[in-house]
């Protein structure tokens, strides 16, 4: 435990480097200068390890399927936090359970200090999950499957409610005015997905129709949407619900002729342009790479000093429903990767 505190001591130095050079900024004709000294020393901060805690493993095992830039941000915000808290950080991801499934148990084989893993597919991970649990590894679940989290073993889950923020998108799109909505699934089976659209059915005052397509073939997207539009002139709004199938909905409306508006879950800075010139209504941000920092972080805390975070609930990072007026403060973190 003594190494830990020295780490916790060293972190307490930089912090009061960086802060005593902001705070002298403020009250002197250098003050310029020294602010600036004190960005250049976070930035060179920034990827070394802020703590001498022992080079723990942990792995990070998603339901991602190939290309899906969400769970970029997610990884990136994983990677950041290991680099800060020393931490030996592994990845992998599946968009089908069984395989996902097979990488957890891999994992647990290389007897990982502790695991990340996402519940899209609750029933195919809950094995998993039960053996991790077994052989005393902890385990944050991210994402998606806050319902089963806890009754599976979790520490806690970190996300957003999806029932909640599909409730949020009913609601917004009856502000709007609109009367009948196409709700796309991207991923046939994730639970997730099912309870976005679900939600925003129970609050939309207009008619919701569920629309499924096969995410890993973005002209396949594209086409069905489109012909969804053409032959029913009456949708006048479409919902995706992960941010790389919003601009397949956009070219899809173009060639349709329809007008319908295109809002989307999940935030990116393709979302953020499109929020900026008109081209979307809104997004739904459920903060991705805030997911994969607060994941590593917590289980650092519980690994360093048994700290869980939570009460036994989800630690909720939205919704947070985004619009053209939001857009151009986020534009700088979006452009570098981080919302």
């Amino acid at each position: 435990m003594a190494r830990a505190r020295t780490g916790v001591r060293a972190l307490g130095a930089v912090l009061a480097a960086v802060l005593g050079a902001t705070t002298l900024a403020g009250c002197s004709s250098t003050g310029g200068k020294r602010a600036e000294d004190a960005r250049k020393a976070a930035q060179n901060a920034r990827g070394k390890a802020a703590v001498t805690t022992p080079r723990w493993t942990f792995a990070m095992v998603t339901h991602s399927g190939d290309g899906d830039t969400f769970w970029d941000i997610v990884q990136s915000g994983a990677e950041e936090a290991a680099a800060k808290d020393n931490i030996n950080f592994l990845y992998a991801h599946s968009d089908e359970g069984q395989q996902q499934a097979q990488l957890v148990d891999s994992y647990i084989s290389k007897k990982v200090d502790a695991l990340i893993v996402t519940l899209a597919k609750p029933d195919a991970m809950k094995g998993a999950v039960a053996k991790a649990r077994r052989a005393g590894i902890p385990v944050i679940t991210v994402n998606s499957g806050s319902e089963q989290s806890k009754a599976f073993g979790a520490l806690t889950h970190i996300g957003q409610d999806e029932s909640v923020a599909g409730e949020a998108v009913g609601e917004e799109l009856d502000a709007r005015g609109k009367k009948k909505a196409l709700c796309v699934l991207h991923e046939q089976g994730n639970v997730g997905h099912e309870q976005r659209c679900a939600g925003a059915e129970k609050t939309f005052g207009g008619q919701m129709q569920n629309l499924y397509v096969d995410g890993t073939n973005m002209p396949d997207v594209q086409a069905s949407i489109e012909a969804k539009l053409q032959a029913d002139r009456s949708i006048d709004a479409v919902v995706t619900l992960g941010a790389p199938f919003a601009d397949a909905a956009v070219q899809a409306r173009k060639s349709a002729g329809s007008e319908a508006e295109i809002d989307t879950f999940d935030l990116n800075s393709t979302v953020a342009a499109g929020l900026k010139d008109g081209s979307l209504g809104f997004a739904v941000d459920q903060q991705p790479y805030l997911q994969g920092y607060e994941a590593v972080d917590l289980l650092w805390l519980y690994k360093y000093n048994a700290d869980v975070l939570g009460g036994g609930r989800p630690v909720l990072t939205g919704p947070q429903i985004i619009t053209e007026k939001d857009a151009a403060e986020l534009a700088e973190y979006t452009d570098r990767g981080t919302r």
